[in-house]
């Protein structure tokens, strides 16, 4: 048996149970994360609606938050969960901001500032990771 989720009448997944019921399980976790409501609603007869006025803003939560959580075992649980949702976001036709300018405060000196900008690049290698890692993911993903 599968489950589907969906958004204005588009399927973007249709899992099996058991990934279903772990997805769901881990949305309120990353809603309190990121702050803000998912917009993924419950499953009622096997299908999940998402609400993409509330799941853009929460992907891209998501985004800002794994790029400035840098503790590895927190990234690494988050990974698959974040992935998902890009996924999902990606084949809505969502755009995402994957990118945060990296301007250092004018008060840092230029050893600093430099020091602020790559770490910036650092972490956008990192976002960069996960974009690539999400799309692998896409592939198993079944719609």
């Amino acid at each position: 048996m599968s489950q589907l989720f969906e958004m204005d009448g588009e399927i973007l997944w249709y899992p099996s149970n058991g990934p279903a019921r772990l997805f769901l399980r881990q949305v309120s976790v990353f809603e309190a994360e990121a702050g803000r409501p998912s917009g993924i609603g419950p499953m009622v007869n096997d299908e999940c609606r998402i609400d993409p006025a509330a799941f853009r803003p929460f992907a891209n939560a998501l985004l800002a938050w794994y790029r400035t959580t840098t503790h590895p075992v927190m990234t690494a649980m988050a990974e698959g969960f974040i992935g998902t949702v890009l996924v999902l976001a990606e084949r809505a036709g969502m755009e995402l901001e994957w990118r945060t300018p990296a301007r250092p405060p004018k008060s840092l000196s230029p050893a600093d500032a430099a020091t602020a900008v790559k770490l910036a690049e650092a972490l956008d290698r990192r976002v960069d990771d996960l974009r690539h890692a999400s799309r692998e993911l896409g592939r198993s993903m079944t719609r």
